[in-house]
């Protein structure tokens, strides 16, 4: 589980193993060990790799399916916190386009279709704009007086 999340997420942040490697002050080969399963980090680089990829160390141990950090600090441009309701909600319209989606031939390139993988990381993305949209939609929306900044 660990190996395959952190595979994910940094793909999804578009680094290369040395690249994350270099941000988290080792080696790609260690990185290499961690994502193939031949080896464990500690708590402190677990931490670590989890405030590089900008997500919580439960969702890397999988212990939460939500990839989103619970930490105030990555919430670097005061976007609001989603509510529970706003969570389901996204969840509901992930769902609907991800149905819409769902033929073999809605995700293809060059007239292949996307292996899981690709899919995953579609799906990762469409869910992070889910999810920034509603943010920058609260803020903008939310008279100040009910805002809780």
């Amino acid at each position: 589980m660990l190996s395959q999340r952190l595979k994910h997420m940094r793909k999804l942040r578009k680094y290369t193993q040395e690249e994350l490697a270099k941000k988290v002050n080792t080696t790609k080969g260690t990185i290499s060990n961690y994502e193939n399963g031949y080896s464990t980090p500690s708590n402190e680089m677990l931490a670590l790799l989890a405030d590089v990829l900008e997500t919580s160390t439960d969702y890397l141990l999988g212990r939460s399916d939500n990839p989103r950090s619970n930490n105030p600090s990555n919430h670097k441009d005061n976007l609001p916190r989603l509510t529970a309701k706003d969570e389901r909600d996204i969840a509901k319209q992930l769902e609907k386009i991800l149905d819409s989606m769902d033929s073999d031939t809605a995700l293809a390139f060059d007239g292949e279709p996307l292996d899981e993988e690709t899919k995953e990381l579609v799906r990762a993305a469409i869910e992070s704009n889910l999810r920034l949209t509603k943010q920058l939609a609260k803020k903008k929306f939310t008279p100040k007086k009910y805002r809780k900044d």
